[in-house]
């Protein structure tokens, strides 16, 4: 039996990849995580772990030295507020992350490179009804990418695809659809609509009412944390070289969302509608037709027991706020 390659992950200290790394590890895979801070809330499970700006040339050639396989996860990136509020910044840190990384990745003889794209390179266009066509791959041309965030990602997909023509690197590209979980960010600024809504609900009394951006008719589809991980994974172990959706099929208004969590919180829960936040487009969701084919697989969490899941994990670390810190009594002088 061969010995398995040696991996990177980077944004190893956020979300997606600090799962992926658990993951990989319990595969038996040898790990290096890199990411510019620690993870939140857990220590890494990764064999080594560096705190590395991939900014960078000079960092991502140390993170890529002797790794034969890099997932690539790491971005500047948040909820629609942040990205609609910092798409210079975005534009800026993640262009230099990305193109520094698959460099370095060539330069050191890795043999594969997975690039994690978003839903958002889809064109706005095909996004304003709320009864949200299923978008395919090839929909992302003509390009009508989202503002700044979307461009980036959409971008980086063509450097991808040329480095695969030219320097016969194996690429890999992965568009996720709003990847939700424990052990996310929930509050800052830089989570998303599940996270956020599972903190307000959290904080909100028994027939209390939660801000909720937008009208509450706009249609996303989500998909959980555990088929995220192993939906990378099988692309990476996979031929295939063009882009791929990852995410449910299946989309809810963001209403519905919030009548789900506060299932799972047993609340009765009243809505404020803000129609003057960040709401993104109107309705968005994945086709999973050539996920299916090409992996054999498609996720199975349902979309009720990862927000069960995550809901009271968020709930568990809003009471551990919530909770005064111990008082320390003064050493006693005899």
């Amino acid at each position: 039996m061969s010995e398995k390659p040696r991996v990177l992950v980077t944004g190893a200290g956020g979300f997606i990849g600090h799962h992926l790394i658990k993951y990989l590890v319990g595969r038996g895979y040898w790990v290096r995580g890199v990411d510019i801070k620690e993870p939140d809330y857990e220590p890494t499970a990764a064999h080594e772990f560096q705190l590395l700006d991939l900014r960078y040339e000079t960092s991502c050639l140390r993170a890529t030295k002797g790794i034969d396989e890099v997932y690539a996860l790491a971005a500047n990136m948040g909820g629609v507020g942040f990205i609609e509020r910092n798409r210079a910044l975005i534009c800026h840190d993640n262009s230099l992350i990305n193109v520094n990384s698959i460099e370095a990745a060539r330069l050191n003889r890795a043999a594969r490179f997975l690039f994690t794209s978003s839903a958002c390179v889809y064109p706005a266009y095909l996004q304003t009804n709320t009864e949200a066509t299923p978008l395919k791959e090839e929909d992302a041309y003509p390009a009508d990418a989202e503002d700044g965030y979307g461009w980036e990602k959409l971008f980086m997909e063509r450097v991808c695809r040329h480095y695969h023509e030219e320097y016969g690197l194996e690429t890999r590209v992965v568009r996720f659809h709003n990847i939700f979980g424990p052990l996310g960010a929930f509050e800052g600024g830089r989570e998303k609509s599940p996270a956020a809504i599972c903190r307000k609900v959290a904080l909100a009394t028994d027939g209390g009412a939660i801000e909720v951006w937008g009208d509450g008719e706009q249609t996303r589809s989500y998909c959980y944390i555990k088929d995220c991980v192993e939906g990378i994974y099988r692309l990476m172990r996979n031929s295939y070289c063009g882009p791929l959706n990852l995410g449910q099929d299946r989309f809810v208004k963001i209403s519905e969302l919030v009548d789900m969590v506060a299932h799972s919180a047993g609340k009765r829960i009243l809505k404020r509608f803000d129609v003057t936040k960040p709401q993104g487009v109107r309705g968005r969701t994945s086709d999973n037709t050539r996920l299916r084919q090409v992996l054999n697989w498609s996720p199975s969490v349902s979309l009720e027991e990862g927000i069960e899941k995550t809901y009271h994990w968020i709930e568990s670390e809003v009471t551990k706020q919530a909770q005064p810190a111990p008082k320390v009594s003064a050493a006693s002088p005899f």
